[in-house]
């Protein structure tokens, strides 16, 4: 079901820069408990300039995990952690091992959500790591295959997307950047998404890739049982348009218009232009407006910059079509 939202929704994608001294935190070992109050405040300050910015939907900014995979490994059972691997340019993360069955044993996400959809009145996106992910970026030491990791991931994390949905979650963003690593397994990441959203007809459910080779799983990846898919496109000057010109996206699509890994903050005209570049394509009722990725990697001030920026960039051009 789709959201009662304006034309050009805004959004953020995930993440944003974390307060240091939750960094500094970590760095000292605290424990969850003790890092709770640092992780609600910096919710509470994030919401609110969300809300100051303009954005439609906004995130709980992510402030509780370290990283997207990591941290629901180390809430399931089944999993320990293994050692550092690069993820990209100089961050790392402790790779998950599955050791046994994998097992849901309680909401990991839920009270994250709940907390922040109880600052605001605009609606609150839940949001976590696809199976087909959690597969991928882990070693398997207890399933035959990959295929049967993936779909016993799927059956558990299921529940969490279930658990949201009775907290009241609406609108569920289901990360899977690694979708495009396997073409040939992209049937396997359909069947597992398949897990993910059976019975919700009242959730509206967005696919988060971001960055990845998509002229080999497009338009096939078109068959997710999903509702929005979002695409990293700024990064990639928007080379993907012309993959939508010889087949027209069927989805809804959250486009990234603001580059999440540079340090320029883009001005409201450059992404004014991206807006129209997608709306040459797409149709307006098609399209959210989003950066390309999460904003963790920036400081906060660019991170503000550019939110701000894109929020303009999208009113400016709202106005011109409604």
């Amino acid at each position: 079901m789709k959201p009662d939202l304006p034309l050009l929704p805004t959004t953020a994608v995930g993440s944003l820069p974390k307060p240091p001294e939750i960094l500094e935190a970590r760095r000292k070992g605290w424990g969850a408990k003790k890092l709770e109050p640092l992780e609600k405040n910096a919710i509470r300050r994030w919401i609110k300039i969300q809300e100051e910015i303009g954005l439609d939907v906004l995130v709980d900014g992510e402030f509780y995990r370290g990283d997207m995979v990591a941290y629901f490994a180390q809430n399931l059972e089944g999993f320990r952690m293994g050692g550092l691997v690069r993820s990209y340019g100089n961050r790392y993360y402790r790779k998950p091992i599955i050791v046994k069955e994998v097992k849901y044993r309680k909401p990991i996400t839920v009270k994250w959500w709940k907390f922040t959809q109880s600052l605001t009145k605009k609606p609150v996106k839940a949001i976590l790591t696809g199976p087909y992910t959690m597969m991928d970026w882990s070693f398997n030491e207890y399933y035959p295959d990959r295929e049967q990791a993936c779909l016993a991931l799927a059956k558990e994390l299921r529940k969490e997307v279930r658990n949201l949905y009775k907290a009241g979650a609406r609108i569920i963003q289901i990360d899977e950047p690694a979708i495009s690593a396997r073409p040939q397994e992209l049937p396997l990441a359909k069947k597992a998404m398949e897990i993910m959203v059976h019975g919700l007809d009242d959730v509206y459910f967005i696919c988060h890739i971001c960055y990845g080779a998509f002229e080999y799983i497009y338009p096939q990846m078109l068959e997710l049982p999903i509702q929005n898919f979002d695409l990293e496109m700024s990064n990639s000057e928007l080379d993907l348009m012309e993959l939508f010109h010889r087949h027209p996206f069927t989805k809804d699509i959250s486009f990234g218009v603001i580059d999440v890994h540079s340090h320029i903050i883009e001005t409201v005209d450059q992404v004014k232009e991206r807006i129209q570049k997608a709306l040459n394509v797409l149709n307006p009722r098609q399209i959210w407006v989003d950066p390309d990725c999460g904003l963790k990697t920036r400081t906060e001030e660019e991170a503000i910059g550019k939110l701000k920026a894109m929020v303009e960039a999208t009113r400016q051009v709202r106005a011109s079509i409604e």
